[in-house]
Formats: C-alpha cells, structure tokens, sequence
C-alpha cells in the first residue's frame, strides 16, 4: 500500500471511530474498529447477551471498499450472521458516511443486536 492510500485507509478508520458516539443503539459500550481483510470491521462487547451469555465480544458490522464498483470511494456494507459465523452483504454501492449512517441508526436491528 502507497503513503497515499495508507493515509486514506487510516482516514476512514478515524471517520468510523469519530461516528461511534453518536449510534442509537447501546451507547453504554465501548465498542473498536479493527482491520477487516480490505476494510474495517466493528466490534463490540455483546452487552443485550443476546449472542454471547458471556458478554463477550461480538462482530458488529464490516466496511468493505467496493473494488468492483465503477467509481472508487464506494463501499459494501456486511452484518454478522452470528448463527453461521459469516459476513452477509446488506448494501452495496455506499459512501463511507451513508454506510456509517446506516450502522448508528440500525432501524432494523440487522447491527446492534
């Protein structure tokens, strides 16, 4: 990876932190962005239990820059599927701040569980 685009991944790393704060959903934890293969996936303590009794650590949502997509800045959005232990693609073609948007709003619960 160039300077450059380093710089770029580290920025939307910084967009994805700063956003956080303001979800509607769980705001009581601390959640983290961590590398994701190309993107940045979000993680979070599992506080309702409703995935892990424990109260660990879950897979909340992963940012995927959308190499296929005709313009760049474009991204694919994935929830966790916890039941199969997989990413599911939820919307494809985003900016980073529509997908964003769509993580702290979270009307449908496909996130924030």
């Amino acid at each position: 990876m160039t300077t450059g685009m380093a710089a770029l991944f580290d920025l939307d790393w910084q967009r994805i932190v700063r956003a956080l704060p303001g979800r509607e959903r769980y705001k009581y934890v601390q959640p983290r962005v961590e590398r994701e293969g190309t993107g940045w996936k979000i993680v979070s303590p599992n506080c309702s239990r409703n995935i892990d009794p424990e109260g660990g650590e879950i897979d909340i949502a992963w940012f995927e820059p959308d190499a296929q997509a005709a313009t760049q800045g474009r991204w694919r959005l994935h929830a966790r599927d916890h039941t199969a232990a997989c990413w599911v693609l939820s919307r494809s073609d985003l900016t980073l701040p529509q997908a964003i948007t769509l993580v702290c709003t979270d009307t449908q619960r496909s996130y924030w569980r």
